[in-house]
């Protein structure tokens, strides 16, 4: 029997590694070397599974998106009449806010088995990325509806009607070709979202604060609110964009007007670093919006959609502006509503040469008047064809001014 200590030094130092590496005899080198490669997996499997999970997440929003494939065939079919793009680079969107009373909305009054846009905005985004107008147009706006398909292909005649009357005849296509024909600008992308989207959104931000000068108790809104500066909800929120009778004079217009200032304070929330550079928060936002949301298939994915929101983002919040088409009542019918020109026609020119709109808050729509200047600098501004300005708001304003 050899005594270890008989053996020569090589053979006890390769005798060595072969003990348990978690024992106290082994080296720390070797330690380390396993401490590493543990470490190495563990950090490989969080970014797998966060990889995995932000996969998931996106494809969840991505398939929340709707795409209405029967309006751009109709579309398609009317290329030819439809207005030429003059300002390369900008785009004009849009945006349909559905009143259908079906399914979840039903709360909200009957179905009668139709449904008619109960708000509609064209979005125009300037070219430099710099400026964007949001142009609401009233429903009870009288115009030219042309022949459009109905869901049954029978197809309706070209009429004289008011306007939100053209989602009813032949849903998104008729209201853009209507739009299209009444301003002659050219609309490149549709999004149409109903009464649960938008109720998500303002709920996803944590609510939008409003100022109300006087008590609120609708029932038909399904609304109730004290006088002040408060935060509404979404439920709360929905009410109070589409409270007509309850709120200030009564009129379609005071109600627009309405929808602009609460619009400005949601994208003024939205910009806030709060909501988009946070994951938890900026994510019911997305699902709320695209699980509510028909678009044409240029904006149908999440990453068309990231794509809108990021340039909507960069854009300077004071350069967000809210109006409303210059109207006036309706010669035959003091209910509905006209195009007030040459007003209409100098507004639609702008948007249709992406030149930046300029707002006067409390003034007429479409004053074309200069500023009050005096002296012969004064006198040689009015002889220059000011731009003229027109009643709005911009984002930077919100619903509490």
């Amino acid at each position: 029997m050899t005594d270890s200590a008989d053996k020569p030094d090589d053979e006890r130092q390769t005798d060595a590694p072969e003990a348990d590496p978690a024992a106290p005899g082994v080296p720390p080198v070797g330690r380390k070397r396993h401490w590493l490669r543990w470490t190495a997996l563990g950090v490989s499997v969080v970014v797998l599974a966060t990889a995995g999970t932000g996969w998931w997440f996106y494809h969840k929003l991505d398939r929340n998106i709707r795409t209405d494939n029967a309006a751009t065939a109709e579309l398609r079919a009317y290329e030819k009449e439809r207005p030429t793009p003059v300002a390369a680079g900008a785009e004009n969107i849009l945006l349909i806010g559905s009143d259908s009373r079906s399914g979840d909305n039903k709360k909200y009054g009957r179905d009668s088995g139709t449904q008619r846009s109960d708000t509609t905005i064209v979005l125009h985004l300037s070219a430099d990325k710099q400026n964007a107008a949001a142009v609401s147009i009233p429903r009870d706006l009288m115009t030219t509806v042309p022949s459009c398909a109905k869901p049954d292909g029978t197809r309706t005649k070209q009429q004289f009607a008011q306007f939100n009357w053209a989602f009813e005849f032949g849903g998104t296509a008729c209201t853009v070709r209507t739009v299209e024909k009444m301003t002659g600008i050219r609309i490149d992308h549709y999004m149409v979202i109903d009464f649960e989207g938008f109720k998500g959104m303002v709920d996803a931000v944590d609510g939008v604060q409003v100022c109300l000068k006087k008590p609120v108790d609708d029932k038909d809104a399904h609304l109730k609110l004290p006088a002040g500066r408060q935060t509404l909800n979404g439920e709360q929120a929905l009410g109070y964009v589409r409270a007509r009778h309850s709120i200030g004079n009564g009129s379609d217009t005071e109600r627009m007007d309405r929808q602009q200032q609460f619009l400005g304070s949601l994208v003024k929330k939205v910009q806030s670093n709060g909501v988009l550079l946070n994951p938890t928060r900026l994510y019911p936002v997305l699902d709320a919006a695209t699980k509510s949301l028909t678009t044409d298939p240029g904006l149908d994915t999440l990453k068309d959609l990231y794509d809108l929101t990021r340039r909507i983002r960069d854009i300077p919040t004071q350069n967000v502006k809210f109006l409303t088409v210059p109207r006036e009542p309706y010669t035959y019918d003091p209910n509905r509503d006209q195009l007030k020109q040459p007003a209409a026609k100098k507004l639609f020119q702008l948007l249709r040469d992406d030149t930046p709109i300029v707002i006067s808050h409390g003034r007429a729509n479409a004053s074309a008047s200069t500023s009050p200047d005096s002296g012969a600098e004064g006198k040689e501004k009015k002889t220059a064809s000011p731009q003229p300005t027109f009643k709005g708001t911009d984002a930077a304003a919100g619903a509490c001014g």
